[in-house]
């Protein structure tokens, strides 16, 4: 398996599903429609959607049906989107660049990518709850679902991360913030990605709860990534300003821990939860071989 082009292959399937939901830019209200398109548009890995959709790939069978988790792949996507355009605004990061393209904000102006943001958080919901259209789904398993994506997305997932991380700006952290940050910040929508795709294959609560501690060590091994890409990365492979981290004083695994015992633990993390991954019972065996290759590559990257 040729990893790359298998993720840009799916890929293609995940934008599809994306497009698939994205509201029409017309109405009064078509301006911050066509700033939430833009944002979400603006490309990037659609990890989340990914990972959601080979998890659920790995434990469903013959007779489920993709319908059921295409609107929980749009919405962990709107989801995720909406944390950017907020975490780009002056009041918070204040990046003007963003895979490569103009952050929302810059492009069209700082109001509506406030409204962006709010209107890609609800619209998510409005999106993930159309999985109740989907002719015999479980409802129980719908509810589930709902439960995990957005309690991971809320105060006591990736915005409780986010509150200490903006009323610590400039701050030096301890290893126990930084970590507080990173598992609430990052991991948590990795693990209601993951999370969701096995509640939506009706996994069981097992298998769940491993997912659940596979997902977390990705989303730290993810984060500590992206501070040392940070540092030794450049504008054209990441595709924003490097060195944001320390023009905003923040504390990073990087600058706590220096560059070398970061990349260990990135390599110690990411082994962690591929030996997670590897003991999982699940019906598709091909797909839990794709999700392992995926972590490593993510983990791995240069971008």
């Amino acid at each position: 398996m040729n990893i790359n082009n298998e993720i840009k292959e799916r890929v293609k399937y995940i934008d599809e599903v994306i497009n698939d939901y994205l509201p029409k830019e017309e109405g009064h209200q078509a301006p911050v429609i066509e700033a939430m398109n833009y944002s979400i548009l603006a490309g990037g890995k659609r990890l989340r959607p990914l990972i959601m959709k080979t998890v659920f790939n790995m434990f469903s069978n013959d007779k489920d049906s993709d319908e059921k988790i295409r609107p929980f792949i749009a919405a962990i996507e709107m989801v995720h989107t909406y944390s950017l355009v907020h975490d780009d605004l002056p009041a918070m990061d204040d990046d003007k660049y963003r895979r490569g393209k103009l952050t929302t904000h810059a492009k069209y102006g700082e109001a509506l990518g406030v409204l962006a943001g709010d209107g890609l958080l609800n619209y998510a919901f409005e999106t993930a709850l159309k999985a109740f259209d989907v002719p015999d789904v479980s409802k129980t398993d719908v509810i589930t679902a709902l439960k995990v994506l957005f309690g991971k997305a809320g105060i006591y997932g990736m915005i409780g991360g986010q509150t200490l991380d903006v009323v610590s700006n400039g701050m030096n952290l301890s290893e126990e913030q930084l970590d507080f940050i990173f598992r609430l910040k990052t991991s948590a929508l990795i693990e209601a990605s993951m999370m969701v795709g096995a509640v939506m294959a009706d996994a069981g609560k097992e298998n769940i709860l491993n997912i659940e501690k596979a997902a977390r060590l990705i989303g730290l091994a993810f984060q500590i990534q992206d501070d040392v890409l940070d540092v030794t990365g450049s504008f054209e492979e990441i595709g924003k300003p490097i060195l944001s981290d320390e023009k905003n004083k923040k504390t990073t695994f990087v600058s706590l821990k220096g560059l070398d015992i970061s990349k260990k633990t990135v390599n110690r993390m990411s082994n962690e939860a591929v030996q997670i991954i590897r003991e999982l019972e699940c019906d598709n065996t091909s797909e839990r071989d794709f999700l392992v290759e995926l972590v490593m590559s993510l983990v791995n990257r240069r971008s």
